[in-house]
């Protein structure tokens, strides 16, 4: 009989210690609360001389909207403001976290992480100067032998390969490839238009050089190294804080400081 009492009370005692323990884990667990951990933060390389999205300066449309939508999502970013061919070269290498300003395009699919929004999207043109035009209808007619100018490094579409019968100049930056049309070197440059429109208006020459026809339109991403872990995780955080601030309207206002994207 007192073998079946000591039973039923370890039995008991059983049970109390089954329903019991989650609550006193619980208990536990709030009476020593971990903090919430800190926001990430990210080093992103900018290019320098893509304005009005990225500048010398670390300004631009750019600038302003991953910082905007990655703080939504608690991630604060750090810019190195470095050329367009260097910042790709960080990007690849894992040096940084990510690079701006990427048009997503054969060229680039396989070298980095996108999301699936992008920050905005941009159109290209070619140019020509007033006095001297570029003997075609569209980039499919223009004769063999076209000397066009192009940033090095920047993609331009994939049917820009297809052009065979060009002659590619490449040079640095914006103000170069617009020197080179000015004193004739090339027929004609492929620019993204509000870039453009803003270097032309800059040095004061947008009534002698104009654009021709269109080249293409990229939608433009950050793009995040492949060689960081948790690049899929960031692209996918973008893709929310860019989302929340299409949502409340913050999105367009900042586009809306800009200006078009597209050919004047």
């Amino acid at each position: 009989m007192i073998g079946m009492t000591m039973k039923r009370i370890v039995f008991l005692l059983h049970l109390a210690v089954i329903f019991f323990q989650p609550w006193c884990l619980s208990q536990a667990g709030e009476s020593m609360a971990i903090p919430a951990p800190q926001p990430a933060k990210l080093m992103l390389a900018a290019e320098d001389s893509w304005p009005p999205f990225a500048d010398d300066q670390g300004h631009g449309l750019s600038h302003r909207l991953i910082a905007a939508a990655l703080g939504r999502r608690g991630i604060r970013v750090e810019s190195l403001v470095v050329p367009y061919q260097r910042a790709m070269m960080m990007a690849e290498k894992g040096n940084v976290d990510g690079v701006f300003n990427v048009a997503r395009q054969g060229s680039t699919q396989t070298r980095f992480v996108f999301g699936e929004r992008p920050l905005f999207t941009a159109s290209a043109s070619f140019y020509h100067k007033m006095d001297k035009r570029l003997a075609a209808k569209d980039k499919w007619s223009l004769p063999k032998g076209t000397m066009i100018g192009i940033i090095s490094g920047y993609e331009y579409g994939d049917e820009l390969a297809k052009l065979t019968q060009l002659q590619l100049v490449k040079v640095d930056n914006q103000q170069q490839l617009i020197n080179l049309l000015l004193i004739g070197r090339i027929h004609g440059a492929i620019m993204y238009d509000a870039v453009a429109r803003e270097q032309l208006q800059l040095m004061g020459v947008a009534d002698e050089i104009v654009p021709a026809f269109a080249n293409h339109s990229s939608d433009i991403f950050l793009a995040f190294s492949k060689q960081n872990p948790a690049a899929k995780t960031l692209a996918q955080q973008l893709d929310l804080g860019l989302t929340e601030l299409q949502q409340n309207g913050e999105y367009d206002k900042l586009l809306a400081q800009l200006g078009p994207l597209g050919r004047p």
